[in-house]
C-alpha cells in the first residue's frame, strides 16, 4: 500500500526518520516516486499469494496499508481477505518482529458492509497469530475532503451529500504517518487496537459551512434520498466487476453515534499521539495556496 494516499506518507515519515524501507508494489513505475524519495521496490501482489514471500527477505516489520480499490479488476476478498492472511502467514514463517495493519472505525458494528466484515476477520485472524502487532482503526483523511467539497465549492459545482450520514473524525495524513511510525519504538503499541483518529467528528454540513467561509463562495448543494442510494447499491451488486462500487457505496450506512464516540476518546485513543492540525486549518492552507496561485496568475496575465 505504500504507492496510496496513507502508505505514501507512512514510506516518507520511515524514511526521514532513518528507517530502510521497502515497497511492495504491483506496478514498479507506479511506485517510481517512492525509490526517488529512497525506498527499496519489489515486486509483489497480494492476489498472487506465491510473490509474498520473497518479498520479505530481510524484513523486521511489515506495515500493510494495502485495500481494494473501487477501480480494481478483483473483489474485496481476493486482497483483503486472501491476501492478506496469505501475507500474514508469510510474516509468521519470516520471524516478522512486528505486523501494523489498518481497519476501519467501529467496523464490528457495521459488519453488514462487506470490506468492513473483512477487516474485521483480518483482525481477529492478527489476535491469533501470535505475532507482535498493533492495528489502528482509521475514521477519514483530510485529502479525500479536497475532491469532495473544496474543488466543486471553487468551481461552482454541486455537492452531493446524503441526508444523515453519521459524522467522521478526519485526520490528516502526514499526522497519522507520524504517529504510526513512533509506534514502531513504543512498548504499550504492543498487541494493542488504536483508534486512529482526528480530534473532532465533522458531519458534511460542517465541513461545507467551514469551506464557505474561508472561500467566501456559496456552496451548490443536493441532498441523495438513502433509497436512491440502495438502488444503486443493489444495480451495482448485479455485476462482479462492479462489486467494489456497491460495497463503497455501503459504506454510507456506516454507524457512528454519540456514546461510540464518547468511548473512543476514553478507551481507544493513542498515548503517545502528538498534536495534530486540525480540519480548519488544513482548509486555510489550501484555499490560501489556491487563492495565492490565482492572484499570481492574474497577474502575469495583466503583465502580458
Amino acid at each position: 500500500g505504500g504507492t496510496g494516499t496513507l502508505g505514501r506518507q507512512i514510506v516518507k515519515q520511515a524514511l526521514d526518520e532513518g528507517y530502510q524501507v521497502k515497497c511492495l508494489v504491483r506496478n514498479l513505475r507506479r511506485g517510481a516516486f517512492l525509490k526517488d524519495w529512497g525506498a527499496d521496490l519489489v515486486y509483489g501482489d497480494l492476489s498472487i499469494p506465491e510473490t509474498i514471500p520473497p518479498t520479505l527477505k530481510g524484513i523486521s516489520i511489515v506495515i500493510d496499508a494495502a485495500t481494494v480499490r473501487p477501480t480494481d479488476d478483483y473483489t474485496a476478498e481476493t486482497i483483503d481477505w486472501k491476501g492478506k492472511i496469505a501475507l500474514i502467514e508469510a510474516s509468521k514463517l519470516a520471524n516478522i518482529k512486528k505486523f501494523i495493519f489498518f481497519s476501519v472505525l467501529n467496523a464490528s458494528k457495521n459488519s453488514k458492509i462487506p470490506l468492513l466484515e473483512l477487516k474485521v476477520r483480518i483482525e481477529q485472524k492478527l489476535r491469533e497469530s501470535k505475532l507482535d502487532y498493533t492495528i489502528f482503526q482509521c475514521s477519514g483523511f483530510f485529502q479525500g475532503l479536497i475532491n469532495q467539497f473544496a474543488i466543486p465549492i471553487l468551481e461552482k459545482q454541486t455537492i452531493w451529500l446524503l441526508g444523515n450520514s453519521s459524522p467522521v473524525a478526519y485526520l490528516d495524513t502526514q499526522d497519522a504517518a507520524r504517529t504510526v511510525v513512533k509506534s514502531l519504538n513504543e512498548k504499550n503499541s504492543s498487541n494493542q487496537t488504536f483508534a486512529l483518529i482526528g480530534d473532532k467528528f465533522w458531519t458534511s454540513e460542517e465541513i461545507i459551512e467551514v469551506c464557505k467561509r474561508l472561500s467566501g463562495k456559496e456552496p451548490q448543494i443536493s441532498y441523495i434520498p438513502f433509497i436512491v442510494l440502495g438502488f444503486l447499491r443493489r444495480f451495482f451488486r448485479f455485476f462482479e466487476f462492479t462489486w467494489n462500487i456497491a460495497d463503497r457505496l455501503q459504506f454510507a450506512e456506516l454507524n457512528n453515534n454519540e456514546n461510540d464516540q464518547a468511548t473512543i476518546k476514553l478507551e481507544q485513543r493513542i498515548p503517545w499521539q502528538s498534536t495534530n492540525l486540525s480540519l480548519e486549518q488544513y482548509l486555510q492552507e489550501y484555499f490560501g495556496k489556491i487563492f495565492k496561485k490565482l492572484k499570481e496568475t492574474n497577474y502575469q496575465q495583466s503583465q502580458k
